[in-house]
């Protein structure tokens, strides 16, 4: 897929205002060029312009991980002093001077952007840097059968880890504990090592914090659980959420658990292409604020997946980008209590030329363990 991924790239370079990339290592370089680098302190940076050739400056260790690549390599030593001199022959080589030029604000560090600045500065016309974030986010946005695949696949994967971690989960058991235990299971279910982020595991009163951290809080009859996981498959990953309850809980805790479910299917049911993404998360939020808890929604319906675990499309009030077949994203209202309780619901779904399929199968009834 890469030369077609290429030539979508020329195409957009050739009718916008944009006459080259500069991409640094991340998910948008491994989409289009299937590179992988680590950011470390050597910098690394892919040129790409409008007339169809591509480059990479990177450090010598590196080049072996070029086999295949066609890209047009400008290796540097360890010798600090000699790496500007590399950047400077990628920008002389593809006439860069003067170009507008544009980067992922998001993932160009200061580091690369510096090399690419002062190679720019030796020459006679300095170039212009552009936000490319729009463009290169677009290129990724619908998903192809295949990365429909690998996201189906790292959903499947996260699922039947929690699987197997739910019958180790019981009163007195740390969150960090359950976190440990899911980790374990996650890479023996298959993921790659790096995961899309660390397992989100939080109960009673830390439930009411989205993005709480797990601690050695012990799990407590009464407490609501959330966990908040997910696997990477070939550098695609799963983004799921499900809320336990820990023996018998108040009713307080059921009734949100309830809304929030509602939630989640209203926003569910009305997926199709063509939507704004704006009604998407209207459609949850006024169960959740009928039900008289909208203001303990406190974060967007959903946001995209793919070599990212947070990318476009955003579900959230305002956007009226229309979905279209092949975007794939999260649904996840939920309501947090400070101090008592906190339920999410997550899945993880692609728009279809008819409608919408959901990747995630996991029950949403409440579960009971321990």
């Amino acid at each position: 897929m890469i030369p077609q991924r290429l030539n979508r790239l020329l195409t957009v370079l050739q009718n916008t205002s944009l006459e080259a990339l500069a991409l640094a290592p991340g998910p948008s370089l491994a989409y289009l060029t299937g590179l992988r680098f680590h950011l470390l302190e050597r910098p690394i940076v892919a040129l790409f312009t409008k007339e169809g050739r591509a480059a990479i400056v990177l450090p010598e260790l590196e080049a072996l991980a070029l086999s295949g690549a066609a890209l047009e390599v400008f290796p540097y030593p360890e010798e600090p002093s000699a790496w500007g001199q590399a950047f400077r022959r990628a920008v002389q080589a593809l006439n860069l001077e003067g170009r507008r030029i544009g980067v992922e604000p998001r993932w160009m560090r200061l580091l690369e952007f510096r090399y690419l600045e002062q190679a720019m500065a030796d020459g006679s016309r300095a170039a212009t840097f552009l936000d490319a974030a729009e463009v290169v986010s677009g290129l990724r946005l619908c998903k192809d059968e295949q990365e429909i695949a690998a996201l189906q696949r790292a959903v499947s994967l996260a699922q039947a880890a929690l699987e197997a971690t739910l019958p180790m989960i019981k009163p007195g058991l740390s969150e960090r504990a359950i976190a440990a235990l899911l980790l374990t299971n996650l890479l023996q279910q298959g993921s790659q090592p790096d995961l899309p982020f660390a397992p989100i595991v939080a109960a009673g009163p830390n439930a009411a914090n989205p993005h709480a951290a797990p601690t050695d809080r012990p799990l407590q009859v009464g407490d609501l659980l959330i966990i908040d996981w997910g696997a990477t498959v070939n550098g695609y990953v799963s983004d799921l959420t499900r809320t336990f309850a820990i023996g018998a809980v108040d009713e307080e805790a059921q009734r949100i658990y309830e809304v929030v479910r509602a939630a989640n299917e209203a926003a569910r049911e009305i997926l199709k292409p063509g939507l704004p993404c704006a009604l998407v998360d209207e459609a949850a939020r006024r169960v959740i604020e009928q039900a008289g808890y909208g203001r303990y929604f406190v974060h967007r319906t959903g946001h995209g997946i793919g070599l990212e675990a947070h990318e476009a499309p955003y579900l959230r009030a305002g956007n009226d980008q229309p979905l279209q077949s092949g975007m794939t994203f999260t649904i996840e209202p939920g309501i947090y209590l400070p101090g008592r309780h906190g339920v999410r619901i997550e899945d993880n779904v692609v728009i279809t030329d008819q409608g919408a399929d959901c990747l995630s199968d996991w029950p949403r009834t409440l579960q009971v363990l321990g």
